[in-house]
Parts: structure tokens; sequence; C-alpha cells
């Protein structure tokens, strides 16, 4: 059985009022910009969004994510997997005027209107958690690594030598010297 999907939009606003929570699943194909940073459209996304009222009275929102993720390697570019959770406390603001006067403590949620995007919003939790780096620690991917260590072969020199001509027309010109 699936589970319940996130709704795409909600009145933030009320929902802040009202101290609701809001929890579903967000399928991976719906969120392109996450999508186009993965490896694969193999993944699962839920999501939960706590709304409520801080002691300044301000909307916030407390944003739980979690995802399973399939992500390039940069050591040997396969695909790995990837768990992402993360938590972030938001206060939901009408425009950017509003985000400058939150306290350091406070992200904004800059939602015009009533309602907010909330796919969008875990869309930018997840894009913000993929580290800039991933690497698996397989043994494929450790041999890999080693075989790029290796030294390399050196030039024999009874073959083909580039710099032979070179040093021909070096001791070409020490003779002439002479």
């Amino acid at each position: 059985m699936s589970p319940e999907p996130l709704p795409t939009t909600l009145d933030v606003r009320k929902a802040a009022a009202r101290g609701s929570v809001i929890s579903g699943a967000v399928s991976l194909s719906a969120l392109p910009r996450l999508r186009d940073a993965l490896a694969s459209g193999e993944g699962s996304i839920q999501a939960q969004c706590a709304f409520g009222r801080d002691e300044e009275n301000r909307s916030i929102v407390t944003v739980t994510v979690s995802a399973e993720l399939m992500v390039s390697c940069q050591r040997c570019l396969e695909p790995m997997p990837l768990t992402l959770a993360s938590e972030n406390l938001l206060a939901i603001v009408g425009d950017d005027e509003m985000a400058k006067q939150l306290p350091a403590a406070l992200d904004p949620w800059v939602v015009e209107g009533e309602q907010g995007d909330l796919w969008g919003l875990v869309e930018d939790e997840l894009i913000l958690g993929i580290p800039v780096v991933a690497y698996h620690d397989t043994e494929t991917c450790k041999e890999l690594l080693d075989a790029y260590r290796q030294p390399p072969a050196t030039l024999e020199t009874d073959g083909d030598n580039p710099f032979k001509v070179l040093e021909q027309l070096k001791s070409g010109s020490k003779q002439q010297e002479n």
C-alpha cells in the first residue's frame, strides 16, 4: 500500500493558526530540479510540515524530510544510494523585506499570497541536503582508484622516441662548435 501523497499547496497561514501537521509522500517525478541533480529517477520521499506560531506570533513551519535517492559516486561515477534526512524551522513571510527582519535563528519561507507550494519547499530542502561530493566505499570503487594510482608505464628506449631526433640535433651542434 503506497503512502498518502503530500498536498501540492496549502493555505499556510490558516494552517499555522490551527497548528496543523501535514505529512505524506512526494513523487520524485514531480520535483524536476531535484531529479536533474540525481543519477536516476528512482527513490522515495517522505515529508512532514508542522505549522504553528512562535513566541512573537509569527507563522512558522517545521519541515521534516527523509528520502532515499540515487546519486553519482564522484570516484567511480556509478549510481549509489543516498539517504537524506533533514529538519528545518522556517518563518512564513510574505516578501523579502519581511524576511530581512527575521532573527538570524529563523530562515524565511517566502509565500506570496495564501497558498504555499509544499512540494517546492520539500524540493528546496532536499537540494540543500545533497552533499557536494558523494562517494561510496565499495571494493569496486577502490579497485578503480587503485588502477588510477598505478605509475605510468616507462617509455622503451629502443622504440620510437620522439626526443631521439632532438638528441641527434644536440650532439650535431656540439660537433659543429668544436
